[in-house]
């Protein structure tokens, strides 16, 4: 059998440098766990414009697609500020998320004891939190049409059109429905069905696809706007949370801070399965580009890592070794290794990117 392949887009920014040390944990796998991977590396965001024009070319557009799975650092920057829309380095990721079809994009929001301390809520609150948000990636106001900037009546108007079909609210209701099988077996659909007839579709397909198939799983429906609120009063009543793309954009950002830092937070974007079985799917970390800290070594690698650890778990059916690379990640943080971003006040000297992923390659070491 071939090695699952992997194609790694670093991107802009941080990107790289977070990326290289996800390269040393692969190299690991393969080195101490007989686990391979076919890796390959190609642009994309600021980088790919800057090579060839558009933030994706159409031949990284295929490598996508047909690899198992795809790993992105980050895009964008200041540099880019000023390009049309249309070119924008964010367009490159939402080309992938659109052509590959990834409609259900997973952001655990995840609270590792050793950093209870780093959340802006009180330790008591968030100790222990371990959230799935499943946020609908490929449809409602981001892609909706009609969309755009003209003017009527001697004034600009914005348009952005919120749209939402049946199938596509019932097939990411059903992954969170099939997450949450796996966890805590609780889901709670976000919307705003008081306001806006897509809230009223989606309540109404949310509650067929539960009572057809999932009615061992506890349902509840909350606004959107309420579950933001619920999310800093009372993070830990939430097991699997689910909702469309503006809102889990917003509510995940949200439950993001509650782990005190953006550097831990990864996220796996999910398609269909393909022929051999293993989903389309790209995995990156939810903080940005981080241009002021770009080549400094002050980046926090772990978010970036994390994401591999999503990969080996949903992509490759290697749960015990995920469970083994987050496990190490905990052992290290329980240490007091603290990169830039997770300085408390008491101060110290923070580790280098490279130096966290030093010390998780040990203790990866140290776990075999």
């Amino acid at each position: 059998m071939s090695n699952p392949s992997l194609l790694i887009l670093a991107g802009d920014g941080i990107g790289p440098e977070v990326m290289e040390q996800v390269k040393r944990i692969i190299g690991w796998y393969g080195d101490k766990r007989a686990l391979t991977f076919d890796v390959s590396e190609d642009l994309v965001g600021g980088a790919a414009y800057d090579a060839h024009g558009v933030p994706l070319h159409d031949d990284t557009m295929a490598k996508a697609q047909e690899v198992d799975a795809v790993l992105l650092g980050a895009v964008g920057g200041p540099k880019y500020d000023d390009l049309d829309f249309s070119v924008k380095p964010e367009r490159g990721l939402l080309r992938l998320r659109k052509e590959m079809d990834l409609f259900s994009n997973l952001r655990p929001a995840q609270c590792f004891d050793a950093l209870a301390d780093f959340s802006s809520l009180k330790k008591d609150i968030v100790a222990g939190l371990d959230i799935m948000i499943v946020r609908e990636l490929t449809s409602g106001v981001y892609f909706g049409e009609p969309r755009g900037i003209s003017v009527i009546d001697n004034e600009r108007v914005g348009v952005n059109t919120q749209r939402y079909t049946e199938s596509e609210i019932a097939r990411v209701a059903r992954s969170a429905f099939e997450l949450a099988k796996k966890r805590g077996n609780k889901v709670c659909s976000m919307e705003k069905a008081n306001v806006m007839e897509s809230g009223i579709l989606w309540r109404d397909v949310v509650n067929e696809v539960h009572q057809a198939d999932y009615a061992d799983v506890e349902l509840s429906h909350m606004y959107a706007d309420n579950g933001a609120m619920q999310l800093v009063r009372a993070p830990k009543q939430f097991d699997v949370i689910l909702t469309d793309n503006l809102f889990g954009d917003i509510l995940s950002d949200c439950a993001a801070m509650l782990t005190g830092s953006l550097g831990m937070l990864p996220s796996a974007s999910l398609g269909l399965p393909m022929a051999n079985g293993r989903p389309k799917a790209l995995y990156e970390p939810v903080h940005g580009s981080a241009p002021d800290i770009t080549g400094q070594g002050k980046a926090n690698p772990i978010a970036c890592i994390l994401s591999f650890a999503m990969a080996l778990r949903y992509s490759f059916d290697q749960g015990a070794e995920a469970d083994r690379l987050e496990a190490a990640i905990e052992a290290v943080l329980a240490s007091g290794a603290r990169t830039a971003d997770l300085m408390g006040p008491e101060g110290g000297t923070p580790m280098s990117t490279t130096d966290m992923g030093d010390a998780i390659l040990a203790a990866l070491d140290a776990s075999v």
